[in-house]
């Protein structure tokens, strides 16, 4: 099927008259503001840092790297693909759009969970808001929703149904479905990354070598992706790239570069964050060991305070090792919640 009319001439021509010159940073890099969405971003931007202003107002302390986090990566990282000339482009290039997908999917997701929103929320809002949203965070639908296993089913299957369906070729045409799955890429994002390495307190969040094995699970589907849009002989969208009659693009040789994008990418993303999580699980069985160690320090000393110099302190029982009611690298309420750019204040956030 070749498709014709003014919504394919309008996109060959980038949304304006001029027909779309050859990808370059130059032309993926300027600014291609959207009202609703530059609005929507700014807004978002301005509420977090309002929240940041009240909470040290009356002297509570916010970490510079959440804001950061929050703001420049993960923020700016949706502007800078939804923003700029990837607007014009993802839907004339796979490759642009894979680029894309990547961006709203693996990367902006990661640094909104350590911006730690919810968090920030808790901290600052009426205690009688602070009572509806936890009684929200631990209903039954968000404990599904942020259930390991649920998001990373949606993680994984998420791309498989866009691609190999009629569904992305009906993001090419239509523009409000196309803007929807802009938006279905960042919740699911957010909803796979945000219990593995967010801070924010969830419902059910799993043990650190759950969500290392979990990472490590979903590295393979990222090669099994790429390289099955590397090899395809079928153009994903069927015959919309050709129909834009771009002379300086190969549709195939696009794609193909597509495919290796959303491989190499994905590889470095999960390895990277695989990493992480285990920087995390060695750092939080320190600390367990610490607690363990300063625990048997108190037991020792009160021992030593309330025995006289001249009686003989009872033997522990055979089996009965202090240092094994709490095994190193178990962790108990806030020492599971590592908190990986500064204070630790994840279940905290509930009680203020």
């Amino acid at each position: 099927m070749q498709y014709s009319g003014p919504a394919v001439g309008f996109l060959a021509h980038g949304g304006g008259d001029e027909p779309l010159e050859p990808v370059g940073a130059g032309t993926l890099l300027h600014l291609d503001l959207n009202p609703w969405l530059t609005t929507s971003l700014l807004a978002v931007a301005i509420a977090y840092l309002y929240a940041v202003w009240r909470l040290e107002r009356r002297g509570d302390r916010w970490p510079v790297l959440r804001t950061v986090a929050f703001l420049v990566p993960g923020l700016g990282g949706i502007a800078s693909v939804t923003l700029t000339g990837f607007a014009a482009y993802d839907t004339s290039l796979l490759s642009v759009h894979m680029v894309q997908h990547m961006v709203l999917s693996m990367i902006a997701p990661i640094f909104l969970a350590l911006g730690a929103p919810v968090t920030l929320v808790l901290r600052t809002v009426p205690q009688r808001a602070r009572r509806v949203l936890l009684s929200v965070l631990h209903s039954r639908v968000a404990k599904i929703w942020t259930y390991p296993l649920f998001a990373y089913g949606l993680f994984v299957t998420t791309p498989f149904v866009l691609y190999f369906t009629g569904l992305y070729e009906l993001t090419m045409r239509n523009e409000l479905v196309h803007e929807l799955t802009h938006l279905h890429f960042i919740g699911v994002g957010c909803l796979f990354f945000w219990p593995l390495i967010g801070i924010d307190p969830l419902p059910g969040r799993w043990p650190y070598p759950g969500r290392a094995m979990l990472m490590f699970l979903s590295t393979p589907f990222h090669t099994v992706l790429g390289l099955t849009v590397m090899q395809s002989t079928t153009l994903l969208g069927g015959d919309w790239y050709p129909s834009l009659h771009l002379d300086w693009s190969d549709p195939f040789g696009d794609q193909r570069v597509a495919g290796g994008i959303l491989w190499a990418g994905g590889e470095v993303v999960s390895v990277t964050m695989l990493a992480v999580l285990v920087v995390q699980w060695m750092r939080q069985a320190e600390r367990e060991a610490r607690r363990v160690d300063r625990k048997l320090d108190r037991e020792e000393a009160a021992d030593t305070v309330g025995t006289p110099w001249f009686a003989t302190p009872p033997a522990a029982p055979a089996g009965n090792d202090t240092a094994s009611e709490l095994p190193a690298g178990t962790g108990t309420g806030n020492d599971d919640e590592y908190d990986p750019l500064g204070s630790r204040d994840t279940q905290g956030a509930s009680s203020r």
